[in-house]
Parts: structure tokens; C-alpha cells; sequence
């Protein structure tokens, strides 16, 4: 594969301004099979990633996520993710992929605070009820608004979301973009890979495109 050339992104409507020390920071994030990135998201910003299949976005995610092998580095308020273990960097930047992993049989084996979720889950138009169903009983809308109901849950302060509506209808998917908007307004990052521009327009400050594992702005 040839060279890739490094994105350097730090302007824009997520500027972190006056000194300010922005939620996410990559620095030459990437791997062989993604071009560097230099990227800074503020708290309350939305970064929408746009591109065809295989062009290299969920390998972008799972970099951010220190999920895969790479170079460059990454910094959550101001912390090197080099100084924190794995399991508590994916704690605060926690990784929704397509198909969500489940690990347990019950649904509610996946949840600390049973009630608490199903006040979220609720507000995304899945019945409570369905917290105390087995997994395998979902749909697989349910199963993906019920993961980003486990995410949330974390009360992360980045949310890495890999086409967080796809299996949804539309009134499902307002639902879910009110939920991502509510957590925007207290002060948390997204990005987001999604197929949908008119999506990325509704949520994202910032839209990129990817190309053949290089990003590039949109």
C-alpha cells in the first residue's frame, strides 16, 4: 500500500479555544492500513465520519479505541492513553461497534443498575420489560439501542459509534439522535461513522470522508 499522507485537524466548529484542553486528542493516530490522523474534539462536539464500506472507518474507531496494532498517540483530557491500562481507557471511551458483543444469556446480566436503564432504554422506545428478556429473544434493533443503552450507562466521556441507526426506522432513529444530543448538551464527544449525510448533518459540527483509508474533510 502506498504512503498515506497525515490529516491534521484541530479547527472548526469544536475548536478548543483559550488554552483549553479538548476531551479527545489524537496525534498520528493510524496503522498500515489507515493514514495517520491529528485530531483535537471538544466537549459537547459531534465528528461525523462518512465514506464507503471497507474504506478504513471502523479501523479509525478501533485505533481510537486501542483495539488493533498502530502508532501515534491519543490523550483523553489531557491524560496519554500510554499511561492507562486498556480496560480503563475503552471504560471512558467506550466503542459501539455494528454488531454488539453480548456475553451473557440474560439481558440484564449486562446491566449494573437494571432500573436506571430502563429509564434510558424507554426514552429510546425499547419497553423496560425487555431488560429481563434473553438476548436472543431481541431484535436486532432492540439489541442495538440496547447497547448504546449499556454505553451510556458508563457515562463515558467519548462515545466511538459505528453506524449507531442502521438497523432502525425512522421514528427509532429520532430517538436515538434526541439521546445522542442529550448527551452532547452535558458535555460529552462523539465520533460517529455513519452512511447516512443527512444524519451526520443533524448531529455532526465536523463531517470527513474517508477514501481508501485516508481521511479527508468533507
Amino acid at each position: 500500500m502506498p504512503e498515506l499522507p497525515e490529516l491534521s485537524v484541530s479547527r472548526g466548529a469544536g475548536e478548543v479555544r483559550d488554552g483549553g484542553v479538548p476531551v479527545l486528542r489524537l496525534r498520528g493516530l493510524g496503522s498500515a492500513r489507515l493514514a495517520p490522523v491529528s485530531l483535537e474534539i471538544a466537549a459537547g462536539e459531534c465528528v461525523a465520519i462518512v465514506g464507503a464500506s471497507g474504506s478504513g472507518k471502523s479501523l479509525l474507531l478501533r485505533q481510537i479505541a486501542d483495539l488493533d496494532p498502530g502508532s501515534g498517540t491519543a490523550e483523553l483530557k489531557g491524560r496519554d492513553r500510554a499511561a492507562m491500562r486498556g480496560y480503563e481507557w475503552r471504560r471512558h471511551v467506550v466503542y459501539c461497534q455494528a454488531e454488539a458483543g453480548w456475553w451473557d444469556d440474560s439481558v440484564a446480566a449486562h446491566f449494573a443498575d437494571v432500573p436506571a436503564a430502563g429509564i434510558i432504554a424507554q426514552r429510546l422506545e425499547v419497553s423496560p420489560a425487555k431488560l429481563q428478556a434473553a438476548v436472543r429473544e431481541l431484535s436486532t434493533g432492540e439489541r442495538q439501542r440496547l447497547a448504546l443503552v449499556r454505553a451510556l450507562m458508563l457515562s463515558p466521556a467519548v462515545l466511538l459509534l459505528d453506524e449507531p441507526t442502521a438497523a432502525l426506522d425512522e421514528a427509532a432513529t429520532q430517538r436515538v439522535e434526541q439521546e445522542l444530543h442529550r448527551f452532547l448538551e452535558q458535555g460529552g464527544a462523539i465520533v460517529m461513522v455513519t452512511h447516512n449525510p443527512a444524519q451526520a448533518g443533524r448531529l455532526a459540527q465536523r463531517t470527513f470522508r474517508m477514501r481508501a483509508g485516508a481521511l479527508e474533510a468533507a
